[in-house]
């Protein structure tokens, strides 16, 4: 069982490239938003409601794949209404079956990520789309989060396509994996 947690800040692309990514590699991609989206039609974002539902369906996703030792593609938005806790929590669901978590970074230029934040597909999933509240949000701390583990692969998705972003990390994978 191999979990991709690609992360990254806002609009650096973790959805296209998870999309292409989890096609290649022929397994699921559990998009954060599917979490943060059903959290949100019942709590305001950040909410102590919205916090724990939002980790629970993590945490239950995470644990019924380990359980059937699903390995999947998982996109993560470091943000400051994450518990620090939650990441590792969620991989040693997977490293106690046996399993290996595998961190990718997608990184993009601050004036690139503030012209993706407009792309009429990031409505979708009701996305931060504004770059005014970006910057608030910036401002304010609000995406501010302990380092992730080193990542097996880091991508500045703003030099990188999304399809060549996917071939490099499948790639990545499967050279660690060989081993």
């Amino acid at each position: 069982m191999d979990v991709v947690v690609l992360h990254g800040p806002p609009a650096a692309g973790k959805y296209t490239v998870g999309r292409l990514l989890a096609a290649r590699l022929g397994v699921p991609l559990f998009h954060n938003h599917l979490a943060v989206d059903a959290a949100m039609a019942l709590f305001a974002f950040g909410t102590t409601g919205f916090v724990r539902m939002r980790a629970a369906i993590w945490h239950s996703g995470f644990a019924e794949a380990a359980a059937a030792r699903q390995s999947f593609v998982f996109t993560f938005q470091p943000e400051a209404s994450v518990d620090p806790g939650l990441l590792p929590a969620l991989a040693a669901r997977v490293e106690a079956v046996g399993g290996r978590v595998h961190y990718v970074a997608l990184d993009c230029a601050r004036p690139v990520l503030l012209e993706r934040l407009g792309a009429p597909s990031r409505t979708r999933f009701g996305k931060l789309t504004d770059p005014a509240l970006y910057a608030s949000i910036e401002g304010a701390g609000g995406f501010a989060f302990p380092p992730l583990p080193e990542p097996l692969l880091r991508i500045d998705t703003a030099a990188v396509a999304p399809e060549e972003a996917a071939r490099r990390i499948a790639a990545a994978l499967a050279a660690s994996t060989d081993g």
